[in-house]
C-alpha cells in the first residue's frame, strides 16, 4: 500500500491502534529509534473493520496522532503510517507468471483477489510484492477498501502530517525480525492475533485471527491459536520452526513455555531493546512497538 515517491524513507511513523496511537523516530544509524511515544484513545474511537467506517471518534483520533506527533517531529512532515491488521487483506497467492508490466500485473492480481474478497475489489488500494517460488511466483498482496485507508490518510493530513507510506501493522512488524531460518511471528492486539512465518526472509504463511481476548490472552490460549498455522507449515514445507519472536503481549514469559513446547524453538521479543535505543528511556513499552519499529527500520 505504499505510494510511489521520489522522496526518502520517512524518519517518521505512527500506528493508530484500536486503543492508542503510537509514534517513534528513526535515529541516524537508522538500526533504532531515538524517540518514541503513545496517546490512549478512548473506548470506541477506533474500531478496525474491512468494510465499515474505522475512525468512529475522528476528532480525538485526529487530536491524539496531531499530539504524539508534534512531541517528536520538529520540522519533519513525512510519516509512514500504520493501520490495524484488521483493516486491510493480507493474501499469498501463487501465480505461473506475471506480465513484466506493473499496470498489467496489478489487473491480473485484482482479478485472482476478487473472489476472495468482502468487497468489490475495484473499489480497493491493492500493493503486492511478487517473490521467486519454487512452483513460480508467490505473490503478498495487501489490499483494503480504498476509502478505509482515505480514512485514516485524512486523519493524518488533518493532524498537519504527510503519510506516504501505509502498511498493516504485522508487515510493518515484520521489518524488525531476521528471517533465513524457519521463523514464527506472533503479533497480539486489541482485536486480533496475526500469524506470519518466514524463511529465508521470504514470507510463506499469514493468517489474521479474530482475538476477542485482546492483549489479556493467555500463553496457552496463544499456543493452540497459533498451532494450526504451525501444523500447515510443517506439513507444507517439510521444515520444523527454529525461532519464534513474539510482540504485543507484555510477558512472553507466560507464552514461551506452551509455544515452545509446540515447536521446540526458541521464544523471543520481536521487539529488541536496542532496537528503541538507549534515549527513549522506556517511554512506551517495546511490546508495544513492533509495527512502528518494524516499519521504521526495515
Amino acid at each position: 500500500m505504499a505510494r510511489v515517491s521520489k522522496s526518502p524513507k520517512p524518519r517518521l511513523a505512527c500506528e493508530i491502534a484500536a486503543d492508542r496511537v503510537l509514534v517513534g523516530r528513526l535515529g541516524e544509524d537508522r538500526h533504532s529509534l531515538e524517540a518514541c511515544g503513545a496517546r490512549e484513545l478512548a473506548p470506541g474511537s477506533v474500531v478496525p473493520d474491512l468494510v465499515e467506517g474505522n475512525l468512529r471518534q475522528r476528532s480525538a483520533v485526529v487530536r491524539a496522532v496531531q499530539d504524539a506527533l508534534g512531541a517528536l517531529a520538529g520540522r519533519a512532515r513525512d510519516v509512514i503510517a500504520v493501520v490495524p491488521d484488521a483493516a486491510v487483506r493480507v493474501v499469498l497467492v501463487e501465480f505461473d507468471t506475471l506480465p513484466a508490466d506493473a499496470e498489467e500485473a496489478t489487473s491480473v492480481v485484482r482479478f485472482r483477489l476478487k473472489k476472495s474478497l468482502p468487497f468489490d475489489v475495484d473499489k480497493t488500494r491493492v500493493s503486492y510484492q511478487a517473490q521467486k517460488s519454487d512452483n513460480g511466483v508467490r505473490v503478498v498482496a495487501a489490499v483494503a477498501l480504498a476509502s478505509i485507508v482515505e480514512e485514516y490518510e485524512a486523519a493524518f493530513y488533518e493532524a498537519g502530517f504527510s503519510p506516504g507510506v501505509v502498511l498493516p501493522s504485522m508487515l510493518a512488524a515484520l521489518g524488525a525480525a531476521e528471517a533465513q531460518q524457519p521463523t514464527l511471528l506472533v503479533k497480539v492486539d486489541a482485536r486480533t492475533t496475526s500469524i506470519a512465518i518466514l524463511n529465508a526472509d521470504e514470507l510463506q504463511l499469514f493468517r489474521t485471527l479474530e482475538n476477542t481476548r485482546g492483549v489479556t490472552i493467555t500463553g496457552e490460549q496463544l499456543a493452540e491459536e497459533v498451532y494450526p498455522s504451525v501444523v500447515f507449515f510443517q506439513d507444507t514445507y517439510h521444515l520444523n520452526i527454529e525461532r519464534i519472536f513474539v510482540a504485543g503481549i507484555s510477558d512472553i514469559a507466560d507464552a514461551a513455555p506452551a509455544l515452545h513446547a509446540q515447536t521446540g524453538a526458541e521464544v523471543q521479543e520481536l521487539v529488541r531493546s536496542s532496537q528503541l535505543g538507549a534515549s527513549t528511556g522506556g517511554s512506551v513499552p517495546r511490546w508495544r512497538m513492533a509495527g512502528v519499529v518494524g516499519a521504521l527500520i526495515s
